[in-house]
Formats: C-alpha cells, structure tokens, sequence
C-alpha cells in the first residue's frame, strides 16, 4: 500500500531532525524510544547499536538487503525531505533559487575551491565536459584502462571516432605496484591524456591516482580521474590527489538527490578546457546588439563557465543536505566503515572452504574500498543474480568488458549481520 504523504511526514519526523535543522540537531533526537547520538567522531566501525541505529534513516526495505549503492544510493529521510520542501517553496512562490550554495559545499566536501567546481547532473556529463574541452589533435593518445564503465569509455571513444584520436588501455594489476607498471609500459610519446577511474565500476579496486599523477607530469600528460565512487565512500582530498581533472555526483556513495553531480577543474587548468555549451552563468558579457557585431566578451573565470541556466533548486537543497548529513558523521569514520564491511566480506569469502568461489577484487589494503567482485566457478553470474534477488539480496552483476562477476557494494546502512548472512548464501551457492 503507498505510503500517503502525511504518514510519510510523521515517519520522518520520527526517523530524524529532517532538513528544517542542522546536522548538529540530530544528535540525540529519539528513534522508535532509542537515542542516536551522531557523534561518530568517537563511534567505533563495529559498534552496530549505533550502525543498526542510523540505518533507520534510510527508507529501505527492511525485508531486503541492498549491497547495490555501487549503482544507486538511497537518500536519508532528511535529504527526501528536504527536496519536498524546496520544490514546494519554488512552485508555491515561483523564485526557483540558487544553487550557489551547493558549489561552495562541495567544494568543502572534496578539499577544492569553490570556483574549480562545476555543477553536472551526472559522471558522465562531467567526463564530456573535460573529453570534448581539451585541446587534442588527431593521432593524440588517451590511455583508459581495460575496466571501464559505458560512461567511462565512450566520450573518449566517440571522439576519437569523431576526430581521429587515439585510445588505447593498459591492464589493472593485481596491486598498486603491478597497475603502475602496466601503465609505464603503455605510456608514449603521443599519450596526452591519463584517463581513469578513481575505484573501478567492474571490480572495486582502488587506484593508486597520486603515482598515476606522479608518473604523468614526467612526460606532461594530464590526468583526468572518474570519481563516481570517490566521493561518499572516500575522504577525499582532491588537492593532495594532484589530479588535473576529477568527475563524480552525488547520487552514489553520497546518498543525494539523483541527477546530481559535479566536476573539478583544477584552477590552473580551466582555460585548458574550452567551453563548448554555455549559458547564462557562462560568460563574463555578451551581446547581439552592440556594434560592430554581436559577440561574446569571454567566460567567467571560474568553472560555472561549464555549468548554465537554470538548475534544480530542489535538487541541490537535497544535496546541501546530503553533504551535511556526511559530515556530521564526518568521512573518516565513514570511509572507515565503509571499508571495514567490505574488508570482512572479502575474508569471510575468501575463508570459505569451497574452490568455487575466485576472488576478484585485490586483497591490497590500499587498493579495496567498498566494492568486493567475485565469481563462482560452478554457477553462471546471471543465475547467481537471480537466485540472490528470490533470497532478497539486491546485487549486481558485471558484465561490462567481459569481467562477467558478481559485484557486492556495502555502505554505512549495512550491517556485519548482513554480510554474514550473504556469506552463508554465496556457500550454499558455491556447494550446488
């Protein structure tokens, strides 16, 4: 039965402060007659009381276990909340605001300056921006790697179609080390462009971008990084990173709004990426009426010159919300947790006594974060989906570039015994 909007009000309520406070309220607000306390600064990573806690934040189906935030983050009451209120605030007045605001959070959020951050609805629309923006020329060379996502690959792939450059992959090592390596032997003297993803849509592995970035600026190459599961599940620093370019949204790992995103420019490369659709917000003057011709004046300097017209207030309210619920759990501890689950589904996996099961994601501290890929040698990945959606287990399934895996995506609402439990179903699966 759907939910009428007034229960739903009242749940929230109950659930949590909502979006009218902020963040800092949220402590010690009652929870079905418990305490949450979001203090986390001093919250241990296995201290479920709390984790089980927060998880009531979330409108999840409390039937169902979803290790798919790799795809989709579901949003806290707040944040729903929060979106409601704004778009009643723009269709009952008719000010449709700003999302000002939202720039300068995000850019706290990612260790950036407010003018590198540029407001997108999505991963890929940042990485068209930065693929279409840069000045290439036929036979160019960008490297990718051999585990991209759709969104990853074909902007560079489409204008090398379009224009005549050249893209080429190097292999994912086993480790940081080997992933290097696999690098510098790709590398020529027409590779202008680096372009990888920060964790690897296919199989969670962590790249080591500061060496990416280190090997690059020796042959003066730019480094552009797909942070579509960086930011919410990593505390990020995009300064320290030294990348020249780094895409992300905000409707992963940050539990915001969907059709959120944003991209960083570093300062010093804005006028490297030439702006092809603008707006209002894009330019520094124009007009089609002053002599001796109609023109434009030039762009702003800042990254709003990649980002125009008008934007989803609502929207980016919710986003202002997500950021605020993060950080008030503050990214450490969640990147810690983060970890922690994923850290422990790997061993439980890799503790079980059955050959059929073959670990993808590298067992390297450094280069595993929250996504763990597997297959199992005696049931086809698709079966294991469906018989793991009939158990009310929400995965998903890789079949990008032939990796043809099993992919499980744990975040700050999951809990171990979760993963205990899918622990237990992988070696029922892996003894049929």
């Amino acid at each position: 039965m759907a939910t009428s909007r007034r229960t739903f009000i009242k749940n929230a309520a109950q659930l949590s402060a909502l979006s009218l406070l902020p963040i800092s309220s949220y402590s010690n607000k009652a929870i079905d007659g418990k305490t949450l306390e979001i203090n986390l600064k001093s919250a241990r990573v296995d201290d479920e009381s709390f984790w089980n806690m927060l998880r009531h934040q979330f409108p999840l189906d409390s039937h169902r276990t979803y290790f798919n935030n790799g795809t989709m983050g579901p949003s806290p009451y707040p944040v729903i909340e929060a979106v409601y209120q704004k778009m009643m605030a723009v269709d009952s007045t008719g000010d449709y605001g700003s999302s000002e605001e939202s720039r300068k959070n995000l850019a706290q959020f990612v260790h950036a300056n407010e003018d590198e951050i540029c407001l997108t609805h999505n991963v890929t629309e940042g990485i068209n921006i930065i693929c279409w923006g840069l000045n290439l020329s036929k036979d160019d060379e960008i490297l990718i790697t051999n585990h991209e996502h759709v969104g990853g690959a074909l902007p560079w792939l489409s204008r090398a179609k379009i224009q005549g450059m050249k893209v080429n992959y190097f292999e994912l090592g086993h480790n940081a080390e080997e992933t290097l390596a696999n690098l510098n032997k790709k590398i020529t003297k027409k590779t202008k462009v680096i372009a990888v993803p920060h964790v690897v849509c296919t199989i969670g592995q962590v790249q080591p971008i500061k060496e990416i970035v280190a090997l690059a600026k020796q042959f003066n190459i730019e480094v552009f990084v797909d942070g579509a599961h960086g930011a919410g599940m990593l505390n990020l620093n995009l300064h320290e990173l030294g990348c020249d370019y780094y895409a992300s949204c905000c409707h992963k790992w940050m539990c915001g709004p969907k059709g959120t995103g944003f991209v960083y420019i570093k300062k010093e490369a804005l006028d490297r990426i030439q702006p092809y659709f603008v707006g209002a917000g894009s330019d520094s003057g124009w007009n089609v009426v002053d002599l001796p011709q109609p023109s434009i004046k030039g762009y702003v300097s800042n990254a709003h010159r990649y980002d125009y017209g008008t934007q989803n207030a609502a929207l980016w309210s919710g986003v202002n919300v997500a950021i605020a619920f993060l950080d008030g759990i503050t990214m450490p501890v969640i990147e810690a947790r983060v970890k922690f689950l994923a850290s422990k589904l790997q061993n439980d996996l890799l503790n079980l006594k059955h050959s059929n099961i073959e670990m993808l994601t590298s067992t390297e501290e450094k280069s595993r974060a929250g996504i763990i890929a597997f297959r199992l040698k005696n049931m086809d990945y698709t079966k294991f989906q469906g018989e793991a959606g009939i158990a009310n287990f929400r995965i998903r399934v890789v079949p990008e570039n032939g990796v043809n895996c099993i992919r499980i995506s744990t975040h700050i609402y999951n809990s171990i015994e979760e993963v205990t439990r899918f622990v237990r179903f992988v070696e029922e699966m892996a003894a049929k």
